[in-house]
């Protein structure tokens, strides 16, 4: 007798999800994306958006002086009205923060009709997705939720994440990826790129970059690696911590 293999997922006993939402990490490099408000907090959103590399249009009837200058450098598409339903024709995402209820729900409520990724500043009812809190060390980006229950409880996980994990991460992540890139070149298989990845870790090589002891650093690498695998190959004689 063939086995049944019952793939269907159950939340808790009152068949409720045991998580509110699914985390994710969302690609909007290139995208049309629309903040709708251009005070302080629709600053901070185009701040972080811009940093993912989206295209950006930011709908307000008033601009902060930052948001204008991005604008006057062309970094960002500024129309200086009131929102209006088509202001989110070919967008991906859209962002709500005007200090209006009734404009941020509107912008919410057109969203949803048209499928769109939406997210209305401290209003999480009116969200398809949340924002976290973030830490990040260049490619290191750790994200902090509380799925909404307590943005201050959020806060004070960043700042303790923050001491713990510095800016040595961040050149870390950069080595790692070199080797990576090099050692894929050469075919060899992934179970023996992971060995070398795990002793290079097991043997300090964070602890080096921390203390900037790129001597030792050096000798780790070729150790494990081979003579081809040195800091100056890999990062090149100016990148230092």
């Amino acid at each position: 007798m063939p086995l049944k293999v019952d793939l269907h997922i159950h939340g808790n006993k009152a068949n409720k999800p045991n998580m509110r939402y699914y985390p994710v990490n969302l690609d909007v490099q290139d995208r049309e994306c629309l903040v709708v408000g251009g005070g302080s907090v629709g600053e901070r959103k185009v701040k972080t958006l811009l940093e993912c590399g989206a295209r950006l249009t930011v709908v307000t009837t008033h601009a902060t002086e930052h948001l204008q200058t991005l604008a006057s450098e062309g970094l960002i598409g500024l129309e200086t009205r009131g929102y209006e339903p088509s202001d989110l024709d070919g967008k991906f995402l859209v962002i709500g923060a005007t200090d209006s209820d009734e404009v941020n729900e509107k912008v919410s409520k057109d969203a949803a009709r048209r499928g769109l990724l939406c997210n209305i500043a401290d209003r999480p009812q009116a969200c398809s997705f949340v924002l976290p809190a973030i830490v990040r060390q260049g490619d290191l980006l750790l994200a902090i939720s509380t799925s909404n229950k307590s943005p201050a409880v959020a806060r004070r996980v960043r700042q303790n994440l923050e001491k713990e994990f510095g800016p040595e991460y961040a050149t870390l992540l950069n080595l790692m990826g070199a080797i990576r890139r090099r050692l894929l070149s050469t075919g060899k298989s992934p179970e023996a790129n992971k060995r070398m990845f795990e002793r290079l870790l097991d043997e300090g090589l964070l602890e080096m970059i921390r203390d900037n002891r790129i001597k030792d650093v050096d000798f780790l690498l070729i150790d494990v690696l081979g003579e081809a695998y040195g800091w100056n190959e890999l990062m090149g004689k100016d990148k230092v911590p």
